[in-house]
Parts: structure tokens; C-alpha cells; sequence
């Protein structure tokens, strides 16, 4: 799987640069703490967005208001301050079906192919809540699915849609995530490697840059 790597001083400034060049219309939303400043740059762009779709690619199972809510952080940082219409996991009922009706309902029956999908990837080489080892990772049929973990339960796109997006960018900061990094990239099997999408682009800053000191 061809990716391109992309390292930046600064990975939101070059993250929002590749979404205001795509103009996505359909959009997945990334957890964790890396995502945090790019989506408060995007809060500060002109752009389209009560055109925009949002939904997220994975949540774990509290409270939208709980401090570790994928959507708190996202609504705080960004969606609060623009009009897109947001499609949120519902984590405090944690009910994949739900979702999974959600997807069909607004992009269609078919498999939903997002136009754009914002990733991490984990000092384990899991991204979204695809983890190692976890059944998740073989599902090909659902397109949500609830996984199991020691901290919360969590909710998350499975890899086929991931895999059907129009381009995936992974968002990868710090030195604790570059072994993880180089083991993607040389196609170990990671569920971050597993993404396929039509197109990949790895934005990673000095510290997690494969060769990097």
C-alpha cells in the first residue's frame, strides 16, 4: 500500500492545508489528543460548512459531556463554532446499530465511501478503536462495531469503511509513536497498515518522522 508521508514542523498547519485543498463534503473525526489543535485551526477557516457532514471514527462509551469523549473534545475545539451538521456516535447508550443506521441513512445504502477520514495511530499500531489482536479487525460486514477495552468500551468504524474512504490522513506526533509509524510503513500487520483507502497521506511531526533522531 502506497502512502505518502508528509513531515511538518507543524502537522496541523499541514493537515488543515490537505483538507482546505480537498474541500471534503463528507468528513470523519479523529479522537485522542494529536487531533486537538488542528480542529481548532479549522474552526478559524472560511469555509463551506453548513455543506459539511461530520461524523467521527470511533467514541468511547460515556457521556457526550464526559471528559473523555471523542465529541467533547471536537465540539469544543471546533464544532461548536461552525454550522456542519454533526453526526455524533452515540457513546452513553454505546449502540453500533444505532450509528450503523445513522451512516445508511445520511450516505446511502451501500458502503459509505467518507471523502475524507482523519486518523491516529497508537504506540501499538492500532488507529480509531482497532486494536491488535481484537476481533473487530476481521468484521466485513457492520459498519460499527463495539469493542471491549480495560478503560471504557468504545464504539468504532470497522475497516471497510475506513478502507473505502477517498483519502485517509493519519495524524502521527511525538517520539513515543515512531516505531509504530515505521512498522506501518514497512506493511507489518498493524490495523493502521490495514487501511486501504483510495488514498493515504501521513502527516507526521520531527519527533515521530521515521529516521528521525
Amino acid at each position: 500500500m502506497n502512502r505518502e508521508v508528509l513531515v511538518a514542523d507543524d502537522i496541523a498547519a499541514a493537515a488543515a492545508d490537505i483538507f482546505l485543498r480537498e474541500r471534503p463534503r463528507t468528513v470523519a473525526l479523529a479522537g485522542g489528543r494529536t487531533p486537538r489543535t488542528l480542529y481548532a485551526l479549522l474552526a478559524t477557516k472560511a469555509y463551506d460548512w453548513p455543506a459539511m457532514d461530520v461524523f467521527f471514527t470511533d467514541e468511547r462509551c460515556v457521556s457526550p459531556d464526559h471528559p473523555a469523549s471523542n465529541f467533547r473534545m471536537a465540539h469544543e475545539t471546533l464544532l461548536s463554532k461552525v454550522t456542519a451538521r454533526v453526526h455524533r456516535m452515540p457513546g452513553e447508550t454505546c449502540d453500533a446499530s444505532a450509528y450503523e443506521h445513522e451512516l445508511r441513512r445520511v450516505l446511502g445504502q451501500d458502503l459509505p465511501a467518507f471523502d475524507l477520514v482523519f486518523l491516529g495511530i497508537g504506540a501499538d499500531g492500532h488507529t480509531a478503536s482497532l486494536f491488535p489482536g481484537d476481533p473487530a479487525l476481521e468484521e466485513t460486514r457492520r459498519l460499527v462495531v463495539k469493542v471491549a477495552r480495560p478503560d471504557h468500551s468504545r464504539l468504532t468504524l470497522t475497516l471497510p469503511v475506513l478502507c473505502a474512504t477517498r483519502l485517509a490522513v493519519f495524524l502521527v506526533s511525538g517520539a513515543e509513536k515512531r516505531d509504530a509509524l515505521q512498522r506501518v510503513l514497512a506493511g507489518e500487520n498493524l490495523p493502521a497498515a490495514r487501511v486501504a483507502a483510495r488514498r493515504i497521506v501521513v502527516v507526521a511531526d520531527l519527533a515521530a518522522a521515521p529516521g528521525s533522531d
